[in-house]
């Protein structure tokens, strides 16, 4: 096989969903509005704590943004099963591109506040706690079902890559022009993302029990999870995954401050080199296919992901900080790639959307409040205290984690369970 030939093949196998329109054309969407997304996560917490000096602070804001994740997602989930996705998908758009435009304006006439980003912040995370159930209930329907993997590995990636480009994109703006042209510049990502979704063409909804109440059919999600032995278990382990390791953002600010000295922009190139983690972990996972390879990788990821919080918290300079951070983005984004991989696996489409929104509830319920938590601890403690004691504790939680067969058998053989049809008990 020449050189050519075998980069095309590769290249096939790692990107086979981007050739079907629809799909690729969402893939760019989720780009636009990831990477607008943790832009504004590094902008926010930037002129938070340049507002405020308290870390606290900026565990309030981020708090705020994922808050809603607590109540939206089984709303919002409902609808994504009753409802056409692609529309629902556009007015979250539409949303998010409203509120950063908002945000640039308070920005751009100097009367911005604490208490206007809380709220604005809040706004942003109802969108974003929307966005995730109907994409993620939408995205498997545009492509075949052998090419599933490939597809929830891939949209799974834009929302990891783009911690790079966010940063990236704005990193030079709040160097030089100010934070205001960030968040313009965040608006101008979710008006790009808004136009690709009003040209998706397949419609997708699920199934509902017309006959039963609302209420039955809220519920048959939550009731799904609870009754799948291995499916629980995968939600319980990235529940702690993302409380203990990826619920980081509130201790950047100071950390880049205080123990780097690198300054506002030190918060900006912490996210890029964890993006650049997660981007290189995505491509090479993108084409693996076997379930058993899959099944190790998972848990050698999770043990990786509480090392490299501790490696994080025991720099001392920029470089080995942007090293531990890249390390963090690999193995943090690895793990989350392989669990949606795991779940869209095995969830019917019928209540694809449901599903989804207990994932959503369950673990951004918990990030919310562990950057919250963690901001305050920060303020009391250090940053690297709390971020070391939060990575080893996950480390300890990966190994108990063999104690549970359904884990147990999922990290030595993949993924051996069927689609089981959802039962209310």
């Amino acid at each position: 096989m020449s050189l050519a030939e075998f980069s095309r093949s590769t290249s096939s196998r790692l990107f086979a969903a981007l050739a079907y329109r629809d799909y690729r054309t969402m893939w760019f969407a989720t780009m636009a509005s990831g990477a607008a997304a943790w832009a504004l996560i590094v902008a926010r917490g930037t002129l938070v704590f340049k507002l405020s000096d308290s870390s606290a602070w900026v565990g309030v804001v981020t708090f705020a943004a994922m808050a809603p994740q607590f109540f939206v997602p089984p709303i919002v989930g409902l609808l994504a099963d009753r409802f056409d996705r692609r529309k629902l998908l556009g007015w979250v758009f539409l949303a998010n591109l409203l509120h950063t435009a908002i945000l640039a304006a308070l920005a751009f006439t100097g009367a911005i506040q604490v208490w206007h980003i809380v709220v604005l912040s809040l706004i942003n995370g109802i969108a974003r706690a929307s966005y995730m159930p109907v994409a993620g209930a939408l995205a498997p329907n545009l492509v075949p079902r052998e090419k599933l993997p490939n597809a929830v590995a891939l949209h799974s990636s834009t929302q990891q890559a783009s911690r790079l480009v966010g940063p990236l994109m704005i990193a030079p703006l709040m160097a030089t022009v100010g934070v205001q042209w960030a968040f313009l510049l965040c608006a101008v990502l979710y008006g790009l993302g808004l136009f690709m979704v009003l040209r998706i063409r397949t419609a997708s909804t699920g199934v509902m029990e017309r006959d039963k109440s609302a209420m039955h059919n809220l519920l048959l999600g939550l009731n799904y999870v609870y009754h799948h032995r291995l499916l629980l278990s995968v939600v319980f382990i990235v529940l702690l995954h993302c409380s203990l390791t990826m619920a980081f953002e509130s201790l950047m600010p100071v950390l880049a401050r205080d123990r780097l000295g690198v300054g506002q922009a030190g918060f900006a190139y912490i996210m890029m080199a964890d993006g650049a983690g997660a981007m290189v972990t995505i491509v090479a996972l993108a084409g693996i296919q076997s379930d058993r390879i899959r099944g190790r990788l998972l848990l050698w990821l999770g043990v990786g992901s509480g090392l490299a919080s501790l490696a994080l918290a025991a720099s001392t300079s920029l470089p080995i900080a942007l090293a531990s951070a890249a390390a963090m983005g690999a193995t943090q984004s690895g793990f989350m790639v392989l669990t949606a991989v795991l779940i869209q696996s095995i969830v019917p489409d019928g209540i694809r959307g449901r599903v989804s929104s207990v994932y959503v509830l369950h673990v951004g319920g918990a990030m919310a409040m562990f950057n919250l938590v963690n901001g305050s601890l920060a303020d009391v403690f250090s940053a690297p205290l709390v971020l070391a004691a939060t990575g080893l504790t996950f480390v300890l939680a990966m190994a108990l984690s063999l104690l549970r067969r359904p884990l147990r058998t999922l990290y030595a053989a993949g993924l051996r369970g069927e689609v089981l049809q959802p039962q209310v008990a």
